[in-house]
Protein backbone atom coordinates (compact mmCIF):
# COMPACT_ATOMS: atom_id res chain seq x y z
CA UNK A 1 0.00 0.00 0.00
CA UNK A 2 1.35 3.36 -0.92
CA UNK A 3 1.01 6.25 1.50
CA UNK A 4 1.42 10.28 -0.01
CA UNK A 5 1.37 13.10 1.90
CA UNK A 6 1.05 16.93 0.30
CA UNK A 7 0.75 20.10 2.61
CA UNK A 8 -0.82 22.80 0.82
CA UNK A 9 -0.33 26.35 2.11
CA UNK A 10 -3.24 28.93 1.68
CA UNK A 11 -3.50 32.26 2.18
CA UNK A 12 -6.77 34.01 3.01
CA UNK A 13 -7.87 37.71 2.70
CA UNK A 14 -11.12 37.99 4.66
CA UNK A 15 -12.64 37.10 8.02
CA UNK A 16 -14.83 34.59 6.28
CA UNK A 17 -13.54 32.91 3.27
CA UNK A 18 -14.28 29.72 1.12
CA UNK A 19 -11.38 28.88 -0.74
CA UNK A 20 -11.88 25.75 -3.74
CA UNK A 21 -8.88 24.03 -3.40
CA UNK A 22 -9.95 21.51 -5.68
CA UNK A 23 -7.19 21.39 -8.31
CA UNK A 24 -4.47 21.54 -6.08
CA UNK A 25 -5.98 18.49 -4.04
CA UNK A 26 -6.41 16.51 -7.57
CA UNK A 27 -2.87 17.14 -8.55
CA UNK A 28 -1.61 16.02 -5.18
CA UNK A 29 -3.77 12.89 -6.30
CA UNK A 30 -1.96 12.52 -9.33
CA UNK A 31 1.33 13.23 -7.85
CA UNK A 32 1.03 10.35 -5.49
CA UNK A 33 0.93 7.41 -8.20
CA UNK A 34 -2.43 5.71 -6.26
CA UNK A 35 -4.76 4.30 -8.40
CA UNK A 36 -7.32 2.73 -6.19
CA UNK A 37 -7.36 4.07 -2.36
CA UNK A 38 -8.94 7.05 -0.46
CA UNK A 39 -7.74 10.96 -0.50
CA UNK A 40 -8.16 12.82 3.15
CA UNK A 41 -8.06 16.00 3.04
CA UNK A 42 -7.68 17.94 6.31
CA UNK A 43 -7.21 21.52 7.88
CA UNK A 44 -5.64 21.07 11.04
CA UNK A 45 -7.12 24.39 12.79
CA UNK A 46 -9.51 25.00 15.16
CA UNK A 47 -11.51 28.01 12.96
CA UNK A 48 -11.47 26.55 9.61
CA UNK A 49 -13.22 23.56 7.90
CA UNK A 50 -13.20 21.41 5.01
CA UNK A 51 -16.31 21.11 2.80
CA UNK A 52 -17.44 19.66 -0.62
CA UNK A 53 -20.12 21.67 -2.36
CA UNK A 54 -20.30 23.67 -6.09
CA UNK A 55 -18.26 26.17 -7.04
CA UNK A 56 -21.03 28.64 -7.45
CA UNK A 57 -20.53 32.00 -6.04
CA UNK A 58 -24.40 32.50 -4.72
CA UNK A 59 -24.16 29.62 -3.17
CA UNK A 60 -20.83 30.30 -2.02
CA UNK A 61 -22.51 33.41 -0.49
CA UNK A 62 -25.12 31.17 1.46
CA UNK A 63 -23.00 29.34 2.67
CA UNK A 64 -20.93 32.41 4.55
CA UNK A 65 -24.51 33.90 5.38
CA UNK A 66 -25.82 30.80 6.48
CA UNK A 67 -21.90 30.28 8.68
CA UNK A 68 -22.38 33.98 9.75
CA UNK A 69 -26.05 33.54 10.91
CA UNK A 70 -25.53 30.11 12.89
CA UNK A 71 -22.49 31.31 14.58
CA UNK A 72 -22.84 34.95 14.97
CA UNK A 73 -19.43 36.72 16.15
CA UNK A 74 -20.00 38.74 19.60
CA UNK A 75 -23.24 36.58 20.63
CA UNK A 76 -21.72 36.26 24.06
CA UNK A 77 -20.19 33.15 23.78
CA UNK A 78 -17.70 31.90 26.89
CA UNK A 79 -14.97 31.24 24.39
CA UNK A 80 -15.29 35.32 23.62
CA UNK A 81 -13.73 36.16 27.10
CA UNK A 82 -10.46 34.67 25.72
CA UNK A 83 -9.76 34.77 22.05
CA UNK A 84 -12.96 36.91 20.41
CA UNK A 85 -13.06 34.19 17.97
CA UNK A 86 -15.90 31.39 19.91
CA UNK A 87 -18.17 31.41 16.08
CA UNK A 88 -15.36 30.13 13.98
CA UNK A 89 -14.48 27.68 16.42
CA UNK A 90 -17.74 26.40 17.04
CA UNK A 91 -18.83 26.56 13.44
CA UNK A 92 -15.29 24.35 12.64
CA UNK A 93 -16.26 22.40 15.23
CA UNK A 94 -19.97 21.57 13.94
CA UNK A 95 -18.42 21.45 10.16
CA UNK A 96 -15.57 19.17 10.72
CA UNK A 97 -12.08 19.63 9.27
CA UNK A 98 -11.85 17.21 7.14
CA UNK A 99 -13.31 15.17 4.18
CA UNK A 100 -12.77 11.88 2.41
CA UNK A 101 -13.10 11.29 -1.00
CA UNK A 102 -12.62 7.95 -3.30
CA UNK A 103 -9.94 7.59 -5.70
CA UNK A 104 -10.65 4.76 -8.42
CA UNK A 105 -8.02 4.71 -11.53
CA UNK A 106 -5.99 7.35 -10.59
CA UNK A 107 -8.86 10.10 -9.85
CA UNK A 108 -10.38 11.46 -7.39
CA UNK A 109 -14.19 11.21 -7.18
CA UNK A 110 -16.06 13.41 -7.29
CA UNK A 111 -20.00 14.71 -7.82
CA UNK A 112 -20.23 16.53 -10.93
CA UNK A 113 -21.01 19.79 -8.73
CA UNK A 114 -18.59 18.74 -5.73
CA UNK A 115 -15.98 20.80 -5.47
CA UNK A 116 -13.18 21.03 -2.22
CA UNK A 117 -12.86 24.23 0.03
CA UNK A 118 -11.27 25.36 2.66
CA UNK A 119 -13.70 27.47 4.70
CA UNK A 120 -12.03 30.23 6.61
CA UNK A 121 -13.90 31.24 9.46
CA UNK A 122 -11.10 33.72 11.48
CA UNK A 123 -9.15 35.16 8.72
CA UNK A 124 -7.21 37.09 7.30
CA UNK A 125 -4.71 33.80 7.85
CA UNK A 126 -2.08 31.16 6.63
CA UNK A 127 -4.11 28.14 6.09
CA UNK A 128 -1.97 24.35 5.92
CA UNK A 129 -4.14 21.99 4.14
CA UNK A 130 -3.34 18.48 4.78
CA UNK A 131 -3.46 16.05 1.59
CA UNK A 132 -3.11 12.18 2.63
CA UNK A 133 -3.45 9.37 -0.19
CA UNK A 134 -3.51 5.68 0.39
CA UNK A 135 -3.93 2.66 -1.44
CA UNK A 136 -2.97 0.83 -4.32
Amino acid sequence: MKVFFKELRISTSQLYELVDITRQVEEAVRESGVVNGICLIHAPHATAAIIANEHEAGLMQDILNKLKSDYPRGAGWLHDRIDDNASAHLASAFIGSSRTFPVMNGRLVRGTWQNIFLVELDGPRSRRVLVEVMGE
